[in-house]
């Protein structure tokens, strides 16, 4: 992707014209997502309820969701039984990053199926583009670029009835004091903010880890509360990725609590190695445990690998959320 990075800043008359952008972007966006909201809100679809579908294995406390593949060696590559499966292990959820990119036939398809076997779906991707240094400017361009990615976003979410899709807000600029950088991002959110909330679509962010992905600008937990706080806006929220913040500063639960009014969304994974519970150094059955109690109602998304190749390391993985829900 093309770095939309200048040091020209917007005008007033620019501005508007990138709001109209974002207007335009609502225009094909339908109506707002039917019972849409943050944390709690996670019912796939906005449909009528339908009767409960009988599972072999009891429901997990939590909406674990895996991704779309996850269980291909016991289910088989076709989507939609891979949903059942899921259903009758007892998940609650399922996600996948590229939900946008898939076939529109196909997304209204996993989309039907998800409402009938009450399952809701995590966030997917809107956008990120790690080394482009895009939020953290002033550029014209970066309003302009994302008006594109969030009419897709809310195309996405009109089909499939999701009610979350993920950005990261890319690459800080060496340039740039860090404080403007903040206040960019901040600005450019707000602007996002007012493109999404009249569907209802919450824009959750993800710190990321500097190991894995240095020279990114968003990593800690308390940098993402600040934005959010500042961007004051229902529809921008953190998406909590344990995997990423073990790494970065750990502390996981404190920071949990003292982020909670922020937090849209999690993301799972042990460390080191991201893969399921249990084989790494995090006890994830104390953090579900404490997640549970605070009454949290949305997607934590399976975002990590299997410790074992095949059916084998698909068992692995089940067995290992169950022993984490065991609480």
């Amino acid at each position: 992707m093309k770095n939309p990075h200048s040091s020209a800043s917007a005008s007033r008359r620019e501005f508007l014209k990138d709001a109209a952008l974002g207007a335009a972007a609502l225009s094909v966006a339908g109506p707002a997502l039917a019972g849409t909201g943050g944390r709690g809100a996670g019912e796939s679809g906005g449909q009528a309820p339908r009767a409960p579908v009988e599972r072999a294995s009891a429901a997990f406390k939590l909406k674990y969701g895996p991704p779309l593949g996850m269980f291909e060696a016991s289910a088989g590559k076709a989507v939609i039984d891979q949903l059942k499966f899921m259903a009758d292990q007892g998940f609650r959820a399922w996600f996948d990053n590229g939900l946008g990119g898939r076939p529109v036939a196909e997304q209204e398809a996993l989309a039907k199926e998800s409402a009938r076997l009450g399952l809701s779906i995590g966030p997917f991707v809107a956008y990120a583009d790690f080394p482009a240094k895009t939020f953290v400017t002033r550029d014209k361009a970066v309003r302009e670029l994302m008006a594109g990615k969030l009419k897709a976003a809310l195309e996405t979410a009109r089909r499939t009835g999701c009610k979350w899709t993920l950005i990261v807000p890319g690459h800080y600029d060496e340039s740039l004091d860090w404080d403007y950088q903040t206040a960019n991002v901040v600005e450019n959110l707000k602007w996002c903010a007012g493109v999404v909330e009249p569907a209802g679509l919450v824009i959750v962010l993800e710190p990321l880890n500097p190991k894995d992905h240095p020279g990114l600008f968003l990593t800690k937990m308390a940098q993402a509360d600040q934005i959010c706080r500042a961007v004051g806006s229902p529809c921008v929220k953190i998406n909590d990725d344990i995997y990423h913040q073990q790494i970065t500063e750990g502390n996981i639960i404190p920071n949990i609590d003292a982020c909670w009014d922020e937090i849209g969304s999690f993301h799972l994974g042990d460390t080191p190695g991201r893969k399921e519970p249990g084989t790494g150094e995090l006890n994830y059955r104390n953090i579900f445990a404490h997640i549970h109690a605070k009454g949290y109602q949305g997607v934590l998304c399976m975002e990590h690998g299997k410790s074992k190749p095949g059916k084998d390391g698909e068992k692995a993985v089940i067995d290992a959320y169950r022993a984490a829900d065991a609480f």
